[in-house]
């Protein structure tokens, strides 16, 4: 975010001489490339599904909104190189009209991005539960009509609470709730794993299978949401040091850190979609037929 940086910045300048951690810059055309690569493939994702009636479930539609949140995140990174780029050219005015208003889209982009994965990994995690535990009823509680109305819902909230975050983000009752959002997910999906956990093993006991296309899924969702919390926390933990620490010289030496923070975020949505395709063989199909195709044409 905008806000972050700009913060970081002054935190540094506040504590440069008393700290001797020399700022982390990467490249701009790195984090370019990878963004794009991110937004392909979340792309092909949706596309995969769309395309294909045999994918279109509610699993498989709580696994496009995780996608669509990746690819905001993605997305994001573009428009604010693209916006950079005219800034350095001329055709933006330096902290214009124009350009306040766009650094405040694109930043919204980002907060819904993160915002959208929280909430999709909990339906996720809320989905594997009642496909392992409540096979029988699945199909009647969980509806594609009844899933769509859910994600339909989740991102109107999603899209206020990020137009709100980015509008108040100078207060600090904003920034606690917005970093609350992160443990409060890890608790959910917590208490869902060893609810999962202790009905699996007095499954077992009562010498239960369970299916083991259900255990994958479960698996998978614990794959995801590993790589979600390494490449979301360091940045969460940069807002909070902003914010409460910016003059310390041992928090502006982790804020020197932030494209690395930032770099994490976009390979985030690069990884995700290769999860997918590696523990989902009818995703992976779905892909192989979509490059097969549009190559033979």
């Amino acid at each position: 975010m905008q806000q972050a940086v700009h913060l970081s910045g002054s935190a540094n300048d506040t504590a440069g001489n008393r700290s001797d951690c020399p700022h982390v810059v990467l490249p701009e055309e790195l984090f370019f490339t990878i963004s794009v690569i991110g937004v392909l493939e979340n792309l092909m994702v949706l596309l995969a599904v769309i395309r294909n009636k045999n994918l279109q479930s509610p699993t498989y539609l709580f696994i496009c909104s995780l996608a669509m949140s990746d690819m905001l995140g993605s997305l994001y990174k573009v428009l604010e190189n693209v916006l950079i780029v005219l800034r350095n050219r001329g055709h933006l005015e330096p902290r214009g009209r124009f350009e306040t208003t766009a650094d405040d889209v694109v930043d919204s982009l980002f907060v819904l991005s993160l915002l959208g994965s929280i909430c999709s990994l909990c339906v996720i995690a809320a989905d594997r539960y009642l496909t392992i535990f409540h096979a029988l009823q699945y199909p009647r509680i969980v509806t594609l009509r009844r899933a769509a109305l859910v994600l339909a819902v989740i991102w109107a909230c999603c899209t206020a609470s990020g137009i709100a975050i980015v509008a108040f983000f100078h207060h600090v009752p904003t920034v606690i709730a917005f970093t609350a959002l992160f443990p409060l997910m890890l608790a959910v999906t917590l208490c869902l794993y060893v609810h999962m956990f202790l009905l699996a093993r007095s499954h077992a006991r009562r010498t239960t299978t369970l299916p083991r296309a259900n255990m994958r899924g479960a698996l998978t969702l614990t794959v995801l949401l590993g790589v979600f919390i390494v490449c979301w926390a360091p940045f969460v933990l940069h807002v909070l040091l902003v914010t409460f620490c910016p003059a310390d010289p041992y928090c502006a030496c982790y804020m020197s850190l932030f494209q690395v923070n930032g770099m994490l975020i976009m390979c985030n949505a690069v990884i995700d979609p290769f999860i997918y395709a590696f523990r989902s063989p009818e995703l992976r199909d779905a892909f192989k037929k979509m490059i097969f195709c549009s190559r033979s044409q």
